[in-house]
């Protein structure tokens, strides 16, 4: 894994409805990194054809607002998925662990309980100089891989979505 580029991603043609609404929540700690996986994000949905009236970009303090902040873009926004972007670093304490974890089990619970994709962008790393090659480094860009996943996950909904209607019916995401 650790000689692997992790942003080689393969995207089959997208059966994606050209009006899907895609929010970013970014965290602004860490901002060197950060901004680095908010551009690889962008950069990817836009090479894939959503536009920028598609994308919604919010930022949040830290990680750990992360979860509200996605629950508040699929209440309050109307989007059809979130990508959530953040670092969180290994220190000289416990607090990584706890970070990490309720990060992770937030994203997973506002996806679940509001049937909505919502991405895990967040990179967890020992130090500093391995965030940095995960957000553009030789280890690819975790915002590029995000982006992917948004994409997927979406085209999988609207394709079981489409499955499952009669014919000649309307299908909305």
């Amino acid at each position: 894994m650790s000689t692997k580029n992790l942003s080689d991603y393969k995207l089959e043609r997208l059966e994606i409805i050209n009006d899907v609404s895609i929010g970013i929540i970014v965290s602004e700690w860490n901002q060197e990194v950060t901004g680095k996986l908010l551009k690889g994000a962008t950069d990817t949905l836009k090479a894939e054809g959503i536009k920028d009236n598609q994308i919604q970009i919010e930022s949040v303090p830290g990680s750990y607002e992360l979860p509200l902040g996605a629950q508040f873009m699929v209440e309050h926004a109307e989007v059809d998925a979130v990508i959530c972007l953040g670092a969180v670093i290994q220190g000289e304490t416990r607090h990584f662990e706890f970070i990490s974890q309720a990060v992770s089990h937030g994203i997973n619970r506002v996806s679940l309980d509001y049937n909505t994709p919502v991405i895990f962008g967040v990179l967890t790393t020992d130090n500093q100089e391995q965030a940095l090659e995960r957000s553009g480094g030789k280890h690819g860009n975790k915002g590029i891989e995000a982006a992917s996943t948004v994409l997927k996950m979406l085209s999988l909904e609207y394709k079981l979505l489409s499955d499952s209607l009669p014919e000649n019916e309307d299908l909305q995401i």
